[in-house]
């Protein structure tokens, strides 16, 4: 079962932080421009996990928070949790659902 969020980082990554967050994370990563929420003219990086790894949602947020860490300068001012399905039995019926209804589009 997976896991997924997101964090707003304190501003926008370089290539090479990029590349060092993607290398210490066993979540698949993807980098979205953003502005931070409490101030739109503010320029951040969001970070979007998805861990198909780790066995708990607290343990893959902690280690997302530890890969942005390593980073110097780089914090974490917000965090985005959408529900996620709390059995692997509820993962599959929704993933079923998700196709039921893509397929009927």
């Amino acid at each position: 079962m997976g896991y997924r969020f997101s964090l707003i980082l304190n501003r926008v990554v370089t290539k090479q932080e990029a590349v060092a967050l993607k290398e210490s994370s066993a979540a698949d990563l993807s980098f979205a421009a953003d502005a931070l929420p409490t101030d739109a003219g503010i320029a951040v990086t969001r970070l979007e996990f998805t861990d198909e790894i780790t066995p708990t949602l607290a343990e893959a947020i902690e280690l997302g928070f530890a890969a942005v860490k390593a980073i110097p300068e780089l914090s974490i001012p917000g965090l985005s949790v959408p529900a996620q399905p709390a059995t692997p039995e509820q993962a599959r019926a929704a993933e079923d659902a998700k196709e039921t209804v893509e397929a009927a589009s």
